[in-house]
């Protein structure tokens, strides 16, 4: 008879060996089973991220919905303002002119005013019909450069009947006067213009030799024994300056500023006096002598503007033609005295100093760029990258601000020569042209403001 196994507490010695085993495949099965479990998980997890956010929104708890409503409104105020602010239209804004494909680098209007003439570097110059400055709806005459000459200025000629356009070449600059710009309009509101060259009158080339036409202003000489002729200035970016006729082409004459490089040249509204800002921090003035004729028989340095600290940036005459307005890197408007008896050594005078009320962030003194006197010699319309600003003439008050007036930086600015239609009535008009591909037209602001 066998003898019975070996046990203790009711288990036999044999089986304790394996309950052991089955114990512990138990524990590793359990352990690798959570294992897989949470590999598992996090599989899921990285597979589908965006899950969660779309669940919280889902759940009904008041914390989780809450917060995401607040998100969703932040963002919805975050876009309002910019919105509004494209909706929001300064008070003294009347109208913006649109069709050009590039920057506009000049313009100018009309004797009479119902014209507005611009330069693009889109290579294209533009006669815009202002019937009304307030009409939506407008009509542009297009010309078309010469292959290869870029516009970089114009200026009528011969009341508004013709335009002298710059334009610069890898040969050097050139001049073109395009004659029946007043013609009927070929393009309306914001369509493409078919294409239209009006005939060019006159041309000339290298006029500046490589050096582009920074600035084109022209004058009906009507001082002494003038004849009533339009005399055009070009002012290149090195240091000469050339007279031209209107009508004719005819050079008058070239001035030198000998002052390393040119800012801009402008000519007084009775064709007597020509004026310089260049590099330097005084202004050179010249007289334009007429025959009997009525023919420019010279022109003459006169005197020099002295006074100011810095480089003057830009300039222009009073209606009268009797004094200069200059505006200067050193943060002033001086207004000069010009009618004076030079032939006697009689020197200019400082009627008056502004101090530009324009600053940075940072509390700086800014300057003005560019400047225009109103027809009416009360208002001076100033500007410094986007910010247009109006002053009062006589005392440097000022009237109005739209700082950012232009997505961009403003190229050009310019009055209408007197009231034209505004919505019915009549009113001066404000044209700046910028690197946005736009010009706007602006009323002047209230001098009692």
């Amino acid at each position: 008879m066998a003898a019975p196994s070996p046990s203790f507490a009711g288990f036999s010695y044999v089986s304790v060996p394996v309950l052991s085993a089955v114990v512990g495949a138990v524990l590793v099965l359990l352990f690798f089973s959570d294992y897989f479990r949470r590999r598992r998980a996090e599989v899921a997890s990285i597979a589908a991220p965006p899950e969660p956010k779309p669940a919280a929104h889902r759940t009904p708890k008041h914390p989780s919905s809450s917060n995401a409503h607040k998100r969703s409104q932040a963002r919805s105020h975050s876009h309002a303002p910019d919105k509004d602010q494209n909706k929001r239209h300064h008070p003294l804004d009347v109208n913006t002119l649109k069709g050009h494909s590039d920057s506009v680098t000049a313009l100018c209007f009309s004797p009479d005013g119902r014209n507005l003439a611009t330069t693009c570097a889109d290579g294209v110059a533009r006669v815009f019909k202002l019937d009304d400055a307030s009409n939506k709806s407008f009509k542009f005459l297009r010309i078309n450069m010469p292959a290869g000459a870029h516009p970089t200025a114009i200026t009528f000629s011969e009341g508004a009947s013709s335009v002298v356009v710059a334009g610069q070449a890898l040969s050097g600059s050139s001049l073109y006067m395009y004659g029946d710009v007043s013609a009927k309009p070929a393009g309306e509101g914001n369509q493409q213009a078919k294409p239209s060259l009006p005939e060019i009158k006159w041309e000339h080339h290298k006029v500046h030799d490589q050096r582009s036409i920074l600035t084109l202003f022209g004058a009906t000489a009507s001082y002494g024994t003038a004849d009533g002729s339009t005399i055009v200035v070009s002012c290149s970016e090195g240091t000469d300056i050339k007279l031209w006729h209107g009508k004719s082409g005819k050079n008058l004459g070239t001035v030198d500023t000998n002052q390393l490089k040119n800012t801009m040249a402008t000519i007084s509204p009775n064709g007597r006096f020509l004026a310089a800002a260049a590099f330097t921090a005084d202004v050179k003035v010249w007289e334009i002598v007429y025959s009997k004729d009525g023919s420019v028989k010279e022109v003459l340095k006169v005197m020099q503007l002295k006074g100011h600290k810095s480089a003057v940036t830009w300039l222009c005459f009073t209606p009268s033609s009797e004094q200069i307005i200059t505006t200067s890197k050193d943060g002033s408007l001086r207004v000069w005295n010009i009618n004076v008896r030079y032939h006697l050594d009689e020197d200019p005078k400082t009627l008056k100093v502004f101090h530009i009320p324009l600053q940075d962030v940072r509390g700086s003194v800014l300057h003005y760029e560019r400047i225009s006197l109103s027809p009416d010699g009360k208002i001076l319309a100033a500007t410094h990258g986007s910010t247009l600003q109006w002053l009062c003439a006589e005392s440097g008050k000022v009237l109005d601000t739209a700082d950012n007036s232009h997505e961009g930086e403003i190229t050009g600015i310019a009055w209408s020569p007197h009231m034209i239609p505004v919505g019915g009535g009549q009113a001066l008009v404000l044209a700046t042209a910028g690197a946005d591909k736009k010009v706007k037209l602006w009323l002047a602001p209230d001098q009692s403001s």
